[in-house]
């Protein structure tokens, strides 16, 4: 089964064709980090006439590259929630119009589970059930996956996000946008144990994440060397990107370890944009090993928002007899 899909949750617009979940045979993706990196930030509104400008260009080329035309696709799917409510309305709006046009079925798919579904285009082992930990720019989240469709909710981040984090200290530490690479980078030229950042946690949630203070804590050190009148140099700039690191990781780890020390060991899959952070990567394996755990990795290209992992999930929830009609929305908080 051959599925074409659109995702456009934040500030990427990407479209890909997958087979059967498992084979990814093309995929584009319109980046959107050049229009948004003079704000610092993602500004929805912009975002969202970025993806109506780009998603008919890019939805070609990804069956350009497949070498396909639509008569060829079985289904459409598409990015429902969450996310940018503007930026999904664009996805949503023009995958109805297209499964419509074409007599398709419409496959509405969750961006959380996208993105575990990652895992499954490059690891064909992978089967519920196992343990995700998604960990993104807008989601810090450790669920149970009992089947394709069949997710439970572990664990979850209470304010900020751990990418959201790294964003807010890597642009108060004068890195480039998006910070996550910028932050990766630098940690790995400072001390991880110079400053003693501390996550926090949340009382009566043990599985919950919170990192507003964390973030704030390094904010109020960087801002208290300027008003000292010091300007922050690179050896300082890298130990508070450890120390911070660090601390974060530690924070995720932490609630790994102590859910498999309650429901003992099994298979793990990493996944989200964050997913691409070399200390995450590194702890979480050693997480996994120290418990004999498998752990599943996406490729650096399948960490980000994409459409392959979209395709992916779609396959899945097809076949558990998902589909939708004209009368699909998009959300912008919705649990997974």
């Amino acid at each position: 089964m051959k599925i074409l899909a659109i995702e456009s949750s934040c500030d990427e617009t990407a479209a890909a064709v997958a087979e059967d979940g498992r084979k990814l045979i093309a995929g584009t993706v319109a980046s959107q980090i050049d229009i948004h990196a003079k704000y610092g930030g993602v500004v929805p509104e912009i975002a969202s006439r970025a993806h109506a400008e780009a998603i008919c260009g890019v939805v070609s080329s990804a069956l350009e590259g497949a070498g396909l035309g639509l008569e060829d696709i079985d289904a459409i799917a598409v990015t429902y929630a969450p996310g940018l409510i503007g930026a999904l309305l664009t996805g949503v709006s023009y995958a109805k119009g297209l499964a419509f046009a074409s007599g398709k079925p419409l496959i509405p798919v969750h961006h959380i589970r996208g993105h575990v579904a990652a895992n499954y285009l490059v690891h064909p082992e992978l089967k519920p059930p196992f343990l995700a930990l998604v960990v993104s720019g807008g989601h810090t989240s450790l669920m149970k996956v009992a089947d394709y469709t069949e997710y439970s909710l572990v664990g979850c981040a209470r304010d900020d996000a751990a990418g959201e984090a790294f964003d807010k200290c890597a642009r108060v530490l004068g890195l480039p946008y998006p910070g996550g690479a910028a932050m990766d980078k630098l940690a790995s030229l400072g001390d991880p144990l110079k400053y003693r950042f501390n996550a926090g946690s949340v009382d009566g949630a043990e599985y919950d994440f919170t990192f507003s203070g964390l973030k704030t804590a390094v904010i109020n050190l960087v801002h208290g060397e300027l008003q000292r009148g010091r300007e922050p140099d690179e050896a300082f700039r890298a130990d508070v990107a450890a120390s911070f690191t660090h601390a974060l990781v530690t924070a995720v780890t932490s609630r790994l370890e102590k859910y498999i020390l309650h429901s003992g060991a099994c298979d793990i899959a990493l996944a989200g944009g964050v997913a691409a952070n070399s200390h995450l990567r590194r702890a979480v394996g050693e997480t996994a090993e120290k418990y004999g755990a498998r752990l599943f990795l996406p490729p650096l290209s399948l960490c980000g928002d994409n459409a392959a992992m979209i395709a992916s999930q779609a396959y899945y929830e097809y076949l558990a007899g998902v589909t939708a009609g004209p009368e699909l929305n998009a959300c912008a908080t919705k649990a997974v």
